[in-house]
C-alpha cells in the first residue's frame, strides 16, 4: 500500500473522499516527538488549497490521472466541445467543469483535460491567452498618465478591464485564472 513516503509534487491522492493534487510537502522529525509530513494539498474540482498533516509512513490512497490534450472546438447550448488531438474524437464538458476560465476560451485553443478512468477530473486551460478587443469606448487624449481602466469587450465575449490607452483592434494578454489584463501585445 502506497505511503506518505510516496508523496511527490504533482501526487494525486484521495482524502476525505475528494480528490488533492500534492503542491509541496515536507517530512518534519521533532527532536523526541513522532515524524510527520506537512503537506499544502490542491482540490482539482474547486481549486481550493490546503495544509495538513499525515503521521509518516501513514498509508494514502494514491489515484492514477491520465492527461490528454484536447482542442476547443465550440461552444453548443449543452456545453463546450473538445477534440482529443491523437484520434480526433469529440467531447463534450458542463460549462461547471471548466470553471470561470472558460469565457476566455478561444476556437482552436489547446488545453490539458485530467482523467481518472473515464471520468473528468479537472481541466487545465492555459494560463494566459492573448485576444483581440471587439468593443471597447476610445481613450481620450491625456488619460494615459492616471492609471484608470474600462471595461472591453474581447472576441471570446467575456468583458475584462483594461487600461485607457486599450483601443479597439488591439490583442491583450489576460490572465485565465483571474480574468485580469495583463499586457498589450505587440505585433
Amino acid at each position: 500500500m502506497p505511503s506518505t513516503s510516496d508523496f511527490r509534487p504533482g501526487l494525486v491522492i484521495k482524502y476525505n473522499n475528494e480528490l488533492w493534487t500534492v503542491v509541496e510537502f515536507q517530512h518534519v522529525n521533532p527532536g523526541n516527538w513522532r515524524a510527520f509530513v506537512r503537506t499544502k494539498l490542491k482540490n482539482l474540482k474547486s481549486g481550493k488549497v490546503i495544509e495538513n498533516r499525515f503521521r509518516a509512513g501513514e498509508a494514502v490512497e494514491i489515484i492514477r490521472i491520465e492527461r490528454k490534450e484536447f482542442q476547443f472546438l465550440y461552444h453548443d447550448g449543452s456545453g463546450y466541445v473538445f477534440m482529443d488531438k491523437e484520434n480526433y474524437e469529440q467531447l463534450t464538458v458542463a460549462q461547471e467543469q471548466i470553471g470561470d476560465g472558460a469565457e476566455f476560451l478561444k476556437d482552436g485553443e489547446s488545453v490539458d483535460i485530467l482523467f481518472n478512468g473515464t471520468d473528468i477530473t479537472g481541466i487545465e486551460l492555459p494560463i494566459t491567452v492573448e485576444l483581440k478587443v471587439t468593443e471597447t469606448v476610445p481613450g481620450v487624449r491625456g488619460d494615459s498618465a492616471n492609471s484608470g481602466t474600462k471595461p472591453a469587450k474581447v472576441e471570446t465575449g467575456a468583458t475584462v478591464n483594461v487600461p485607457l490607452f486599450v483601443n479597439e483592434g488591439d490583442v491583450v494578454k489576460i490572465d485565465t485564472r483571474t480574468g485580469g489584463y495583463i499586457e498589450r501585445v505587440k505585433n
